[in-house]
């Protein structure tokens, strides 16, 4: 059980970090190609023939309260917590593009349920693509701490020039293989202290206590401090109480995360006035700037006296500091890693054994290409294991294919489109509801069985640009807010 669980985590952390499947004998390359690429210029004549904005369906909105009344809770139709079974409503109520307008404080949402159009946008953006951004973490950024983030505002919640100059200041130290690699091993050892906490925390049945999903984000956070803050930040303690710093920023990160899309969806009557949810946001956000800022101040004094012989001695956080010099670039790098990272990666791994331990042929199918490829126990784990465990990844895709952690993903436009025959116009945001398209016989064959064979099999339907478990490009290791 304990040497089984260690390729999950170390595979699980390495989706987030970008991690393509290209050597030699992979399998899963053949699946990255695109079936249908249309990326044709759009031009004044399908702009003419194009059917008008007006006529995109969707609910309609009712004087003064729009469709946010929609999302109030007692009389509204859409309960925020559950979006993903919203999101399959639309679709079956209106079909492969809906609008849904007349939110108060922000630009129209459109809904778009076909992976081809998908793919077309992908491709026609350019460096900067535009998605749309956490009202609430720009004016975080912007406006209320604008004292520590000035001209840094860090990649998550931002979007165009500034996001890229930014990824740029941290992209290469980040998104290379031997970065990966170097962290298979620390991420191994602090899977094998969960390990041994879950063999402890077992009761007289054998099971695990019912807020076992907290313990899962204590590893995530364990992991994630490894990697940002080159640190143990001491989650896995038996000891850990609710008031214990690891615990808060789990409080403060799922907090933050979990209310997102209650401050931005319904009426946002924080940005004119410090609603109680919006204090308690800013709140945790000073505490993940404290923390971030302690940590990283450490790290540079460590730094200062280390000898370094070449780059591959230095850790992630370290190359940072090296490269750049400034130790806000970092601070603002582990900030968004934490936030994005805790609460993605906690659910991700939850879905993936939950999935494990109702499907017990794959998990025996699994168990069995663990232990071949990884037959002593005691060797350290390595890159090169990793790539070998076809099957345990092509598990783990189909998990995320039918079961996603994450709604989709999204961008703004930033010029006159036409979407499945509409004329979109600027400014409207475009929602990617892969969590469905995911799930749909028109991209996936047989979607609704559960078969991890097909992302090793060369034949049946599987859309590149269909489901986030496909489309691996844009997942690094600030998570898909990177893209």
């Amino acid at each position: 059980m304990g040497r089984s669980l260690r390729p999950f985590s170390a595979y699980v952390l390495s989706v987030s970090k970008n991690v393509r499947y290209a050597s030699t004998g992979c399998p899963f390359s053949k699946r990255q190609r695109s079936q249908v690429a249309p990326t044709a210029e759009l031009n004044e004549e399908i702009l003419t023939n194009a059917k008008p904005y007006s006529e995109v369906p969707g609910p309609k909105p009712i004087p003064i309260l729009g469709n946010t009344w929609r999302m109030v809770p007692y009389i509204g139709q859409f309960d925020i917590s559950e979006f993903a079974k919203v999101t399959k409503m639309f679709l079956d109520k209106y079909g492969r593009i809906v609008r849904m307008g007349g939110l108060i404080g922000r630009p129209d949402l459109l809904f778009v349920y076909d992976a081809d159009e998908i793919e077309r946008m992908y491709r026609r953006e350019g460096p900067t693509p535009f998605r749309p951004a956490m009202p609430c973490l720009v004016k975080y950024k912007s406006e209320v701490r604008k004292d520590f983030f000035g001209e840094l505002p860090g990649v998550v919640g931002v979007h165009g020039e500034q996001w890229r100059k930014f990824r740029s200041k941290v992209q290469r130290p980040i998104l290379q293989p031997q970065t990966v690699k170097k962290y298979v091993t620390p991420i191994e050892l602090v899977t094998e202290d969960f390990i041994k906490y879950m063999e402890d925390a077992r009761d007289e049945n054998g099971d695990l206590p019912h807020e076992f999903d907290n313990d899962i984000h204590r590893w995530s956070l364990e992991c994630i401090g490894r990697v940002a803050l080159d640190v143990r930040l001491g989650c896995l303690s038996s000891q850990l109480t609710s008031e214990s710093e690891p615990q808060r920023i789990i409080d403060a990160a799922k907090y933050a995360l979990r209310n997102v899309a209650v401050l931005e969806l319904k009426a946002p009557y924080w940005r004119y006035i410090p609603t109680p949810l919006w204090t308690k946001y800013v709140n945790n956000m000073n505490f993940f700037v404290e923390i971030c800022t302690r940590y990283i101040n450490e790290a540079l004094e460590r730094l200062k006296t280390k000898k370094v012989t070449s780059d591959n001695d230095l850790s992630l956080l370290e190359r940072v500091l090296k490269t750049e010099g400034d130790p806000k670039i970092a601070t603002i790098m582990a900030l968004d890693l934490i936030l994005v990272g805790i609460d993605t990666i906690s659910m991700a791994v939850c879905s993936i054994l939950y999935q494990t331990t109702q499907r017990l042929k794959q998990q025996e199918k699994m168990a069995e290409e663990i232990s071949r490829v990884l037959p002593d126990p005691n060797k350290p784990l390595t890159y090169a294991d990793l790539d070998k465990l076809h099957y345990t990844k092509a598990f783990v895709r189909e998990v995320f294919r039918m079961y996603s952690t994450v709604i989709g993903n999204g961008r703004t436009l930033q010029e006159d489109d036409v979407i499945c025959g509409y004329h979109i116009p600027k400014g409207v945001q475009v929602v990617f509801p892969t969590i469905v398209t995911g799930n749909m016989e028109q991209f996936v064959s047989d979607p609704e069985e559960f078969r991890p064979e097909r992302w090793l099999e060369g034949d049946g339907k599987l859309h590149p640009f269909a489901s986030p478990a496909v489309r691996v490009r844009g997942q690094d290791l600030f998570g898909a807010a990177v893209r």
